[in-house]
């Protein structure tokens, strides 16, 4: 989401070759998820998939990010270099992460209900620290 992008140190991530995305504010992907009937989180991922470059795919807030790029790498459309999973609420957000534990992709998973888009902000951040130091 647009907040866990806003909480992540860009200018460590920067420094380290990397940048920060989020396409589920777009409006491209708004008026397309409308059309299709599906989330802007869902419209996003396959954003996100269409990068052609190693990416971390960090999710803090919608359970439906989680479930779209599982679906994208069980596809064969992405696949992803680590995926944080930290979505928040009640409705499949223990599934999606359970779901991500057993894909057999790199991951890092808050368990339970809990997560969000400070959380994984501050996931993000501790892998660029602890790369730079």
């Amino acid at each position: 989401t647009e907040m866990a992008k806003a909480g992540i140190n860009k200018k460590i991530l920067a420094q380290l070759g990397g940048e920060a995305h989020c396409f589920v504010g777009d409006e491209s992907v708004a008026r397309e998820a409308l059309e299709r009937g599906v989330t802007r989180s869902a419209v996003g991922m396959e954003r996100a998939a269409l990068l052609q470059k190693p990416c971390i795919f960090a999710i803090g807030n919608a359970p439906t990010a989680l479930l779209s790029l599982l679906d994208l790498a069980e596809a064969g459309k992405v696949k992803p270099a680590l995926v944080i999973g930290a979505p928040v609420g009640f409705v499949h957000v223990v599934e999606s992460k359970e779901r991500l534990i057993a894909s057999g992709l790199p991951y890092i998973a808050a368990r339970g209900r809990k997560g969000g888009s400070n959380v994984a902000a501050a996931i993000v951040n501790a892998l660029l620290y602890g790369i730079r130091r």
